[in-house]
């Protein structure tokens, strides 16, 4: 699915239970697992830096409560689409047990880290048996290659040294 399959919620095509949903925010995409009637489970940090901004919170946060909510309170003003991108790699469990074990982990809370541990890792986890993000995987690439660059630049003198200060 391109990325311009977007859509909003008045989309005529609706979700069926068990896609994953993935909204577009500001900077990142939040992910959510569809159990039918118009709710999903998704999974929100709860600890971190006290933020309205719930991207700002993950970032610090090592803890999330997983938490069943309305499709579109989840979305609220911005867009979101069936994504189930990962179907052509690991089969999806079956439906029955997708919603069952959604169901179970309701109120839970859950260990929660934004590279190895996030929304994405959670509902791929309920619908493939095995959690994965691209989206925590290009992060650690460019963190990777962000500190790359650091030290080639450090090897090849091409950051001044400090100099002291003689007295």
């Amino acid at each position: 699915m391109a990325v311009n399959d977007c859509f909003s919620l008045t989309y005529p095509h609706n979700p069926h239970p068990g896609d994953l949903i993935e909204v577009f925010r500001p900077c990142y995409q939040h992910w959510a697992l569809y159990l039918g009637d118009g709710y999903v489970i998704n999974i929100a940090p709860i600890d971190g830096i006290r933020s309205s901004f719930t991207s700002a919170k993950s970032v610090f946060s090592t803890k999330a409560l997983v938490k069943m909510q309305l499709l579109k309170d989840v979305v609220g003003n911005d867009t979101y689409r069936i994504n189930n991108k990962y179907d052509t790699t690991y089969p999806p469990l079956p439906v029955e047990e997708v919603i069952q074990r959604s169901e179970f982990a309701i109120g839970q809370e859950v260990a929660y880290d934004l590279l190895v541990n996030n929304c994405e890792h959670f509902v791929t986890l309920l619908r493939y048996g095995e959690g994965m993000s691209e989206q925590a995987n290009r992060a650690i690439g460019t963190i990777g290659l962000v500190a790359a660059g650091i030290d080639i630049f450090t090897f090849l003198g091409l950051f001044p040294k400090r100099q002291r200060t003689k007295y």
